[in-house]
């Protein structure tokens, strides 16, 4: 694995890397509260049979910078990806693999250029149709407290309280059963300072507050809206503790030509680290042999 370091849509990304630099670049999108240690179990599995497997840090996380500009809202997340790809000289076999927010992002960057990915596979949050018929279940509004809870000015002060105690009770709510102390040392890693709390939270305020957009995404937070025609497969928990799988219906309504819905078994939100070689074999399933 190698450290990785790329100046894209006008930050510095840095992460790590893995397999053959001339192989298809697999751009890899971590989420919240996550770090890229997320990834640590797809590496080998996607650079065995040849794909270039880039993860980067999400804009405001350790060791990437934090945006000059503060936006956070979905189309800079997306501008991003975009960014990284071309940086790296990504072509049209490039594949966007995205968890949790950096699912998310991904939608909005298979929206806003289709036409720089082959495939994507998305994990743990549905495309908007189904996050907006999730939100509409009183179990579901349950789970997600915690995106109102980030509206407050309370927020930044209890994600990094008593040791990050609210960070380590998301991952055994969401995932239960899994031992996620290695995680959370990670996620205390990541947000390794207050501007970089502000980041993370900065993602939630970013939904709601129109005050928080750049005027000059408009075009692009209109477009990450649409849905995608990049095939995608996209992957649940069948235990998701903070998106119900009961509550999404069916994602693959709001995918493109090619694209699959699948539940996986035994596992909860951090799916691709509780159950790795399943996650592993789904993906590379749908992707097939590098292609570059």
């Amino acid at each position: 694995m190698r450290n990785l370091e790329v100046t894209a849509n006008g930050m510095v990304f840095r992460g790590v890397e893995s397999g053959p630099e001339d192989g298809a670049l697999v751009l890899l999108a971590h989420g919240f509260p996550d770090s890229i240690d997320t990834w640590r179990h797809l590496h080998g599995p996607l650079a065995d049979p040849g794909y270039r497997v880039v993860a980067p840090a999400m804009r405001g996380y350790a060791p990437s910078d934090v945006p000059s500009d503060r936006r956070y809202q979905t189309a800079a997340l997306a501008q991003d990806l975009v960014a990284i790809r071309d940086a790296l000289g990504g072509d049209g076999s490039s594949v966007l693999i995205g968890h949790d927010w950096g699912a998310l992002a991904a939608y909005g960057a298979a929206a806003l250029a289709p036409e720089a990915w082959r495939a994507m596979v998305t994990m743990a949050v549905p495309p908007m149709p189904s996050v907006g018929q999730a939100l509409l279940s009183i179990d579901q509004l349950k789970r997600s407290w915690y995106i109102f809870f980030f509206q407050t000015p309370a927020a930044e002060f209890m994600v990094s309280h008593d040791d990050f105690a609210l960070i380590a009770r998301l991952w055994a709510d969401w995932s239960p059963g899994y031992d996620a102390s290695a995680d959370v040392e990670g996620v205390r890693r990541a947000l390794d300072s207050p501007e970089r709390i502000a980041a993370a939270v900065g993602y939630y305020r970013a939904m709601f507050d129109l005050d928080l957009h750049d005027p000059g995404l408009a075009d692009a937070q209109a477009a990450v809206s649409r849905p995608s025609k990049v095939p995608t497969l996209y992957l649940h928990g069948e235990s998701d503790g903070c998106f119900g799988v009961e509550a999404i219906g069916d994602p693959a309504q709001a995918l493109g030509p090619g694209s699959a819905a699948i539940t996986i078994e035994s596992a909860g939100h951090f799916l691709h680290l509780e159950r790795p070689e399943v996650v592993a074999e789904e993906i590379l399933r749908f992707l097939g042999p590098s292609r570059h």
